[in-house]
């Protein structure tokens, strides 16, 4: 980069520097074969977010019949070389639905049959066929249809992977920034949260908004609980990027059980003072940001010996937390503030 460039100029080249894709012309018949084999991965967390309804896959199919063009399809390339679906999914089990012959393979997209076509406008002929009825002419004319690729490259680095699946998923339904770190930090750790984030009591103590029970709500509050825990006097902010930091770290997993044994003792003896969901008066959901700092400073008097106590009545409206938990609360001075609090309340 030249000294002599103007610092915009640099800027945007210097971010330009840290995305690394490839470009792919493949067609119907290898996109349908890379997903049965396992090559091109359509991740769990986009399986519930993105579901077209039969009329919107006629209309795609009706689309490539006709050779019109087709968006392209953004994929995310892992470490075996096998790729990731990041935009495109139901594109791409459209086309499983309708060239599938395989119970096995129709029952990962949630299908019991192949595509029967219907409400085709313009080929009204095709109406009430499935790709096996078409003249095989027809059928092998579909699968040469071609389709854009674009992925990015492992070479890019996780956290503009994770920018990248933000960027692309924020024009449909938008992902939470925890489903894009289910998909970006896949592995074990991310089970061990997904499985905490379910298990009882921790999830009868969590009462969410409605729409919010299955975003990565749950398993971003577990994920708080160990990075506050471990790593909070490392936390400067944004929240997001420290989360991040601290989930692609997670790699020792000798270290799990002792991590599930120790949130489990926290919820459950959490529970056992509440009773049911942790509120607080006046207030229908989990207050999530106070909860975290009751878990954390809970965690924190076993992990020192120490016995957690019942607090007195209406606790969890105690003036104290709820200002260290309410408006500004991203900062490392209030995270201090409210997790300190826990511990007194939870400790006199």
């Amino acid at each position: 980069m030249s000294a002599s460039q103007p610092p915009l100029q640099q800027q945007l080249e210097a971010q330009r520097q840290k995305v690394d894709v490839d470009h792919f012309d493949l067609t119907v018949r290898e996109l349908a074969r890379m997903s049965e084999v396992g090559e091109l991965k359509r991740a769990p967390v986009y399986q519930r977010k993105f579901r077209w309804d039969e009329a919107t896959e006629n209309r795609l199919i009706e689309s490539v019949l006709l050779g019109l063009p087709i968006p392209s399809i953004f994929v995310a390339t892992n470490e075996d070389g096998s790729w990731e679906v990041v935009d495109g999914l139901q594109r791409i089990s459209t086309l499983i639905h309708f060239t599938s012959d395989s119970l096995t393979t129709l029952e990962t997209i949630g299908k019991a049959e192949p595509l029967r076509l219907s409400g085709l406008t313009d080929l009204t002929a095709f109406n009430n066929f499935t790709l096996a009825d078409l003249p095989a002419p027809v059928q092998l004319a579909f699968f040469k249809r071609g389709f854009r690729v674009t992925a990015l490259s492992d070479k890019s680095n996780r956290e503009t992977r994770f920018e990248l699946f933000e960027r692309l998923n924020a024009g449909g339904v938008a992902l939470s920034p925890q489903e894009v770190r289910a998909a970006i930090y896949r592995g074990p750790f991310n089970d061990m949260l997904r499985e905490l984030a379910y298990s009882d009591p921790f999830k009868t103590l969590v009462k969410l908004q409605k729409g919010r029970e299955d975003d990565g709500t749950r398993e971003e509050l577990v994920l708080k609980f160990f990075a506050y825990l471990e790593d909070r006097e490392s936390y400067e902010g944004p929240v997001t990027e420290f989360l991040n930091h601290f989930m692609e770290r997670q790699t020792d997993t000798t270290t799990f059980p002792a991590k599930r044994t120790l949130f489990m003792q926290v919820a459950e003896r959490i529970y056992a003072i509440t009773g049911g969901p942790f509120r607080r008066s006046g207030y229908g959901p989990t207050p999530l940001v106070e909860l975290e700092a009751i878990l954390v400073g809970a965690a924190e008097i076993l992990t020192e010996g120490k016995e957690i106590v019942t607090p007195p009545k209406g606790w969890q409206s105690d003036k104290a937390l709820v200002v260290a938990s309410t408006g500004g609360t991203n900062t490392r001075t209030m995270l201090r503030s409210r997790i300190g609090r826990a511990k007194e309340l939870l400790s006199t």
